[in-house]
């Protein structure tokens, strides 16, 4: 009848969201994790652009708008896809703590990614001088 098929269609349309929603928070995933990890791999991310910059494959310093670009991508990105994946309840209670660790990881970002950045520039050059 047409009114199972709406409500198959309606519940297809929302598994597409959801499974969306945990394609783009793979990606991300490490915002949404503990500080030392969100940390980790911004670090690892920053490295790997600032060298394609120094070796000249990249068109523009990624070190002058790093800091900002965190804060941006967190409020919005990060934060509003946590916001969907915690009312879509698919990680359970789980979903609440991501949600939590992109909002602490943002206000932490915002104390100290200026002084974080600077600490990532003079460890690239000091393992550019080794």
């Amino acid at each position: 009848t047409s009114v199972q098929d709406d409500n198959i269609s309606s519940d297809d349309c929302k598994a597409t969201i959801v499974i969306e929603h945990l394609i783009q928070a793979s990606d991300v995933s490490h915002t949404m994790q503990h500080w030392h990890i969100y940390k980790s791999w911004n670090e690892k991310f920053f490295m790997e652009c600032y060298a394609a910059f120094k070796a000249g494959r990249a068109g523009s310093d990624p070190s002058k708008n790093w800091y900002k670009g965190e804060i941006g991508f967190f409020d919005f990105y990060v934060i509003p896809l946590a916001k969907k994946l915690d009312s879509c309840g698919v990680f359970g209670v789980s979903s609440h703590e991501y949600l939590n660790y992109a909002q602490s990881n943002r206000d932490e970002w915002a104390r100290e990614g200026e002084g974080i950045v600077n600490e990532y520039l003079v460890k690239y050059e000091d393992m550019a001088t080794q």
